[in-house]
């Protein structure tokens, strides 16, 4: 097969998350195991640290990828879902796993993926697993795909566990209770592995605190160590004021990711580096360096992402509640005259929870993503207006963005999100 091919194969052979949803989630490590093992268990070959959590844990794993790159070690990183190429998936010091290696792996596991029927997710963890292996990295960012326990990344035992935070999302899954989804994610913890919480809540922490203490596994809470003394956007950049709570050293850092949200994000990166402090050398003048570079040392893309000027275009990953709400805290935080929100969602998603959260003073434009999952575009839009959200239905994402851009003045704004496919498919081709 041709590469073409290959992630066809990819798409239509195996049971696929974005667009069966459940129905593609394997809750056990059953076949990730059995392809570890086929392959002689590269994750036993490479250092790693693994990221969970509900909202942040993509930014997250990036921002520390672009701290490991810069302090120059060779670094892997594994996210999901992509946005535009099946290979931003899989990196090596920020650049996307070669072609040929996808196809050569995928005709290499196509025995014993036809005889266990692996998922679309299982099979590409132990493709990211085995190209780092052979990549000889110096250490790899595992960012869990759903959960935490039962997630095919569960199979590794890193150096350091990170869990940026607790919301609710995929509650047909993970629980319908703070603490049952606290429960799931904490399963990532190992036995006598330390791990980082970035944000948590009362009845998260106790579930934290439970869950390290039958493992024997140091716990450290991210606020409790580092403080944002202040912030602002400046010429795309947020200018942030760290304090260090034991020493009352300060540090000031200058993110090129500029959503408010990437705050709490920040903190747990720092407590994540100090934590590592003595298995890395990671200067912080090396650190603040790559912070201020993730987007250019990683490709980063959709987070709070600005693709325009006049009018403002931004595109934004945000598609649960917690995220809608830091994200209309952004929307507060931003200068326009006009508000356009291009914006869809997939169909198992607490929909109109989030259409709630929305701001009454916008133009919609209701779309979906060309997926399966997609929710139809007439059905959000009769759903919103139960939320006074006034707009058009779109039955394409570029078509929505070509009326918002005919729409808006040089003063707008236009935002697009919801999903993580909607901003995915979007497309501009002028940028000022």
């Amino acid at each position: 097969m041709n590469y073409e091919e290959t992630i066809h194969y990819l798409y239509q052979k195996l049971p696929l998350f974005s667009n069966l949803g459940a129905k593609a989630y394997k809750a056990d490590l059953k076949n990730t195991i059995a392809l570890t093992k086929y392959l002689g268990n590269p994750q036993d070959k490479i250092k790693t640290i693994h990221v969970a959590g509900t909202n942040g844990k993509g930014s997250t794993s990036h921002m520390l990828s672009a701290v490991f790159q810069e302090c120059g070690y060779q670094t892997g990183l594994y996210t999901s879902p992509h946005l535009k190429d099946f290979r931003e998936r899989i990196r090596f010091n920020g650049e996307m796993i070669p072609k040929q290696f996808v196809i050569d792996f995928v005709e290499k596991t196509k025995k014993i993926s036809e005889e266990i029927r692996p998922s679309f997710f299982e099979l590409t963890f132990v493709m990211a697993l085995q190209y780092f292996a052979e990549k000889k990295v110096d250490v790899s960012i595992i960012e869990t795909g759903l959960g935490g326990r039962l997630d095919s990344t569960n199979i590794i035992t890193p150096l350091l566990s990170v869990i940026t935070n607790i919301g609710y999302d995929h509650m047909d899954i993970l629980g319908n209770t703070l603490e049952k989804i606290a429960g799931e994610k904490a399963g990532i913890i190992k036995s006598e592995v330390p791990v980082v919480i970035g944000e948590s809540l009362q009845e998260t922490k106790t579930v934290f605190k439970e869950y390290a203490k039958r493992k024997k596994a140091p716990i450290f809470f991210a606020e409790e160590k580092f403080r944002i003394l202040s912030s602002k956007n400046f010429n795309e950049t947020l200018e942030v004021e760290v304090m260090d709570n034991e020493t009352k050293g300060k540090n000031n850092y200058h993110l090129d990711l500029t959503g408010i949200y990437q705050l709490k994000n920040l903190v747990t990166v720092l407590e994540t580096i100090y934590q590592l402090r003595n298995t890395f050398h990671l200067e912080e003048v090396k650190v603040q360096a790559a912070l201020s570079h993730i987007k250019k040392l990683n490709h980063l893309h959709g987070r709070w992402e600005i693709i325009n000027h006049k009018p403002l275009v931004v595109l934004d990953v945000a598609h649960n509640m917690d995220g809608m709400h830091q994200l209309v805290n952004q929307i507060s935080n931003s200068s326009f005259k006009a508000l356009h929100i291009i914006f869809g969602m997939v169909k198992d998603k607490e929909i109109e929870k989030v259409l709630e959260i929305l701001p009454v003073k916008a133009n919609y434009y209701f779309t979906k993503a060309q997926i399966p999952r997609a929710l139809p575009e007439y059905e959000l839009l009769a759903k919103a207006q139960k939320f006074h959200l006034k707009g058009t239905a779109f039955s394409e994402v570029n078509e929505a963005l070509k009326a918002a851009m005919n729409n808006a003045s040089d003063e707008d704004m236009i935002l697009v999100c919801g999903s993580v496919f909607v901003v995915g498919e979007a497309e501009l081709s002028v940028k000022n």
